[in-house]
């Protein structure tokens, strides 16, 4: 594989700061993966998030669910541990356009009439670390050095 291509996945800059926005981004991430994978923290699992998602127009709908609970539910686990986070970051940012766009933005900025600002604060920590990668603290960082 290209050495070079590599290197630009893991590189990382040095600063504490992305620790940050990883974490309880991360955490947030699983949380609603798991919520539309599994069916946790009172979410409705692959099923029921499924119908709700063709109904909605996005279809098929089981396939949407897998793939947005996917990306949520893996993409946090890589921002937690700090491993491939800028294709994580890319993905997910992928995903909160996604969720933005078909769910929230005709109701609105605010959270309190289902619209978009939760969306949007994910998206630009998503973007954010696509471009600072994983930072100091993360396995990111470890196997840039190698």
């Amino acid at each position: 594989m290209n050495t070079q291509l590599i290197q630009r996945v893991f590189a990382t800059n040095s600063s504490w700061a992305a620790l940050a926005l990883r974490i309880p981004v991360g955490i947030i991430f699983v949380a609603h993966g798991a919520q539309k994978l599994f069916g946790w923290f009172g979410g409705y699992g692959l099923e029921g998030t499924g119908q709700w998602m063709d109904s909605i127009g996005l279809s098929p709908g089981y396939l949407m669910a897998l793939m947005a609970g996917g990306a949520e539910f893996l993409g946090g686990l890589a921002l937690i541990i700090g491993l491939l986070v800028r294709p994580a970051s890319a993905v997910l940012a992928f995903a909160m356009l996604i969720a933005i766009f078909s769910v929230h933005f005709s109701n609105g900025l605010f959270m309190s009439n289902n619209g978009y600002e939760f969306g949007l604060a994910l998206l630009a920590v998503s973007v954010s670390l696509i471009f600072s990668g994983g930072g100091r603290a993360s396995v990111d960082a470890l196997l840039a050095k190698r």
